[in-house]
C-alpha cells in the first residue's frame, strides 16, 4: 500500500513542477522585487492619515539605491456612524481608508502602476469620548498598515512581472 502511494506521489511530481508558482521575495534583499522597492520614493501625503500611511511606506520599502521610482498617494479616511439607537445616538462607526496610488518612473514622468488599496474597521462608541478618540486613532494607525502592506504587495507583484528598464 505505501509503495502505491509512493509511486502515484512520484508520477504526480511533474504536474507540480510546471505551476508556475515561485517565491516573490526570492533571494532576500539582494533579489529583484527588493532592489526594486528599494529604489521608490514615497511623496508627501497629508494630513495625519497621510503622515501615517507614508511612515508605514517608507518603512516596509526600505531604501537601498538611488529613486528611480516616485510613489504617489491620494488618501480618503472617512468615519460614518452605522449603529443608531432610537434617540440617534451612534453606537457604532466604521473607519474606512482608501489609498489611490500611482507608480511613477522618477526620469520620465511616465505612471506606471495606477491603482486602490483600502481597508475598514468597526470602532465601539462608549460613553467615555477619550476612549472612542482613542479607538478611532487606533483604528487609522492598523488600517494604515493594512493599506500599505496592499500597496507594496501589489508593486512587488508588479516588478516580478515587469523587467526594470535599462538605465
Amino acid at each position: 500500500m505505501k509503495a502505491l502511494a509512493a509511486l502515484a506521489l512520484l508520477a504526480l511530481a511533474p504536474l507540480t513542477a510546471g505551476c508556475g508558482l515561485h517565491p516573490l521575495y526570492a533571494d532576500g534583499s539582494k533579489g529583484p522585487v527588493a532592489r526594486t522597492l528599494g529604489t521608490i520614493e514615497v511623496g508627501a501625503i497629508g494630513g495625519k492619515a497621510g503622515w501615517l500611511m507614508r511612515n508605514a511606506l517608507v518603512d516596509r520599502l526600505g531604501k537601498t539605491g538611488a529613486p528611480q521610482y516616485r510613489l504617489e498617494v491620494e488618501l480618503d479616511d472617512q468615519i460614518l456612524g452605522i449603529g443608531v439607537r432610537t434617540d440617534n445616538t451612534v453606537t457604532r462607526e466604521r473607519r474606512t481608508l482608501r489609498a489611490r496610488y500611482r507608480l511613477v518612473d522618477a526620469e520620465r514622468g511616465t505612471v506606471l502602476l495606477d491603482a486602490t488599496a483600502g481597508s475598514d474597521a468597526g470602532i465601539d462608541v462608549v460613553t467615555s469620548e477619550y476612549a472612542v478618540i482613542a479607538a478611532e486613532q487606533t483604528a487609522l494607525e492598523r488600517l494604515s498598515g493594512e493599506v500599505a502592506d496592499q500597496i507594496v504587495a501589489r508593486i512587488a507583484l508588479y516588478a516580478t512581472r515587469t523587467k526594470p528598464a535599462a538605465r
